[in-house]
């Protein structure tokens, strides 16, 4: 008896380890479980609903309330300019439409500079900055940078004519006239996805009141040409011109000094009074 007491005895201890064992393990387990949870919740990203399109649009098109819908966006990298509220998107109700001034695929955020004012259009006056004017530039595929210039791009402005009261090399000079002036339609379109490549007759820029005078005079007695400037590029280039001469290096002769005149020959005379007439007769100078 004494050993079967002891075999229970035990065997019963033995169980009871491996129960604290188990239960040892799963408090452990869930514990572990529980801290996973926690950092899990701790690298949750705050977010912000903000309206965005459901659909590929492009520029010109309305934007309507069917076009849009909400979705998340991480507040720390939220863009400038979103909508949150359908109120902000439409003020003035879902029947006055914005216009698209930037292609936009699904799920893009709709952002103040993309979309036009409720019930405007996407005019060229919508691009202008405030105090500036729109001057139009005759270009072909020489002056136009062969059809690179997109909206939104930079341009130098180089002028090529005869100045007046000009000599030598048939007085034609190229000269920069205006710099880093931004272009805001090409052909009388603004929507800057605008094909790569195509041929511009004309390039519409902005500038203040006093360069499209000089723009104007430029373009009415010479040749204007454009250059491309890159992208962020904010340099102002210094004033430069060029002449057929400077360009091949070639110094311009100084004008011969002017020959003087020889000193008329000196006339000597002598007077005699004849009655009530005075005669002057030649003779010959002497020192």
């Amino acid at each position: 008896m004494r050993a079967i007491f002891g075999l229970v005895l035990v065997v019963g201890m033995g169980l009871a380890g491996f129960a604290v064992y188990m239960v040892k393990g799963h408090f452990a387990a869930q514990q572990t479980l529980l801290e996973q949870q926690a950092a899990k919740a701790q690298a949750i990203v705050p977010t912000t609903e903000i309206y965005a399109v459901n659909r590929s649009i492009g520029y010109g098109e309305r934007l309507t309330a069917e076009d849009v819908q909400l979705i998340k966006y991480t507040q720390e990298f939220l863009p400038e300019g979103v909508f949150v509220s359908q109120e902000e998107l439409f003020p003035q109700g879902i029947d006055v439409s914005r216009v698209v001034l930037r292609a936009m695929e699904p799920n893009e955020a709709i952002t103040q500079v993309k979309v036009t004012d409720p019930g405007e259009d996407a005019g060229i006056t919508t691009r202008l900055s405030p105090g500036m004017r729109a001057f139009a530039i005759n270009v072909n595929l020489s002056t136009g940078v062969s059809g690179l210039i997109r909206p939104s791009d930079r341009v130098d402005i180089y002028w090529t004519g005869t100045p007046p009261n000009s000599r030598g090399n048939n007085g034609e000079l190229t000269r920069l006239i205006e710099t880093n002036v931004e272009v805001i339609a090409i052909d009388g379109s603004s929507d800057i996805n605008r094909a790569e490549g195509e041929i511009a007759r004309t390039v519409t820029v902005q500038v203040d009141p006093q360069d499209v005078a000089t723009l104007t005079q430029a373009q009415a007695s010479g040749k204007l040409t454009l250059s491309l400037l890159g992208k962020g590029d904010e340099s102002i280039a210094s004033a430069t011109q060029v002449d057929t001469g400077s360009m091949l290096g070639i110094e311009e002769e100084a004008a011969p000094a002017p020959i003087a005149a020889p000193a008329p020959a000196e006339i000597c005379t002598t007077r005699e009074r004849r009655g009530a007439q005075v005669v002057e007769t030649p003779i010959p100078c002497t020192n």
